[in-house]
């Protein structure tokens, strides 16, 4: 999809909280605090961790090193599926479907708090796929890397959540804030990290610097 089509996927931001499913049970599931996720995920994290030192027999700078790369893997994985799943170019109505069902009625609806979280058990079947599959390619370093990956994702949501509800904070953080709103109100095309914007500048996705050259993008 080029530039100019991205740019022109820019939809208007709405209130309130729309329905998706005529089925009342999966329409409930839509919509969570922001905690539930949060507490699967840390409590969830902190057994691997616990489990991985006193029952596996891993040292504590094992631990950490691999949880740190569990965690500096998520922030590549939150990129990629940011920008090839969440934004999949609407080839076909069900792609169509899909993509606004996971993510197109985030940028419709960006103060739809009930829907900037993970559903409880969706939480749960995501962290036993992912535990299946980490255990399976990894073996026993699961425990800390797995730890580390899913704190990386409880801190996305809970930074996602936090930059559309609280006010742009007076730190370094901001930076945060001024690129996720880029992305929703400027350039869906760019700015596709969330909880860094590390892979937006290895990949050339950050905002474009001038308004030149989003115009050029616009026309190329």
């Amino acid at each position: 999809m080029s530039a100019m089509n991205s740019q022109k996927r820019k939809r208007p931001s709405h209130k309130g909280s729309p329905k998706l499913f005529n089925n009342p049970f999966l329409e409930k599931l839509t919509h969570t605090h922001i905690s539930s996720p949060l507490i699967i995920f840390f409590s969830i994290a902190a057994i691997l961790i616990y489990y991985g030192i006193f029952e596996r027999g891993f040292e504590v700078p094992e631990m950490i090193l691999l949880f740190l790369s569990g965690l500096f893997f998520f922030t590549l994985v939150e990129y990629l599926m940011h920008r090839y799943l969440y934004h999949i170019p609407a080839t076909t109505e069900r792609r169509r479907k899909l993509s606004y069902t996971m993510h197109g009625v985030h940028h419709d609806y960006p103060k739809d708090k009930s829907r900037l979280a993970m559903p409880p058990v969706l939480s749960l079947l995501i962290a036993t796929v992912l535990f299946i599959f980490y255990r399976t390619l990894l073996g026993e370093l699961v425990f800390g890397f797995l730890a580390g990956f899913l704190v990386g994702y409880a801190g996305y949501l809970a930074i996602h959540y936090s930059i559309h509800v609280f006010k742009v904070p007076k730190n370094c953080l901001r930076i945060l804030w001024h690129q996720h709103a880029i992305h929703h109100y400027r350039e869906s095309d760019r700015a596709f990290g969330v909880s860094s914007p590390l892979w937006d500048f290895v990949f050339g996705t950050m905002p474009r610097k001038s308004p030149v050259e989003r115009q050029k993008s616009k026309m190329g």
